[in-house]
């Protein structure tokens, strides 16, 4: 099993798009955000078949830690 953070990121014009950081250039989008973490499942799938394919090591976030800040810089 494979664990992976996504980040979802609200466009002007309607809908997310959907980063996958542990995996360069993995983005997708959705209207909402129940499509958008479905379409994020698929491409996640599609990318470690494709790293497969090529014998490539297979990244995951199982280690990686994550926290947010906020910042008062007034």
């Amino acid at each position: 099993m494979y664990t992976y953070k996504i980040h979802l990121h609200r466009e002007a014009e309607g809908g997310f798009t959907v980063s996958v950081p542990a995996l360069p250039g993995c983005i997708t989008y959705g209207e909402d955000i129940d499509e958008a973490i479905a379409m994020a499942k698929e491409a996640i799938a599609l990318y470690i078949e494709e790293l497969r394919e090529r014998g490539e090591v297979i990244p995951d976030d199982s280690n990686t830690l994550e926290y947010a800040i906020n910042l008062d810089l007034t």
